[in-house]
């Protein structure tokens, strides 16, 4: 099973330097108006679809859990060897569980997260910490 997303973008060649960063993969497809990312590792069918008025939406953002923190730091060397803008929170409370993570955002301005989560927290503890998504 995947998931399949389908955004559209207001400059093709920017987001997917930026999805081959962040996934670590290149498209299977890649033409001028399209791209297409297939992969295993996450289970995901990414599509990008030139649109000059694309813009994301307000509050919604997307995420990419993995095993570790190791697999969050490739990350964030990915993002950065790119030269991607990227904000790493190492394990904070957030959501109820204790993370770590690497926040950025794609061109239009779509908010990812790659992380990793290392324990759950109570319900009374996640009102005595600040909640990071």
């Amino acid at each position: 099973m995947k998931t399949h997303l389908n955004f559209s973008t207001s400059d093709l060649d920017r987001s997917v330097a930026f999805y081959r960063a962040l996934l670590g993969a290149a498209p299977q497809k890649h033409y001028g108006d399209y791209a297409l990312f297939i992969m295993d590792d996450p289970g995901l069918e990414l599509a990008l679809g030139v649109d000059p008025a694309a813009a994301a939406g307000g509050g919604a953002h997307f995420g990419i859990v993995v095993n570790d923190a190791q697999a969050v730091e490739a990350a964030v060397k990915r993002l950065q060897s790119a030269g991607l803008p990227s904000e790493v929170r190492g394990e904070e409370t957030c959501c109820y569980a204790v993370q770590t993570k690497v926040w950025t955002n794609d061109p239009d301005g779509r908010r990812w997260e790659v992380y990793t989560v290392h324990e759950d927290v109570r319900v009374d503890e996640q009102a005595e910490t600040s909640c990071c998504c």
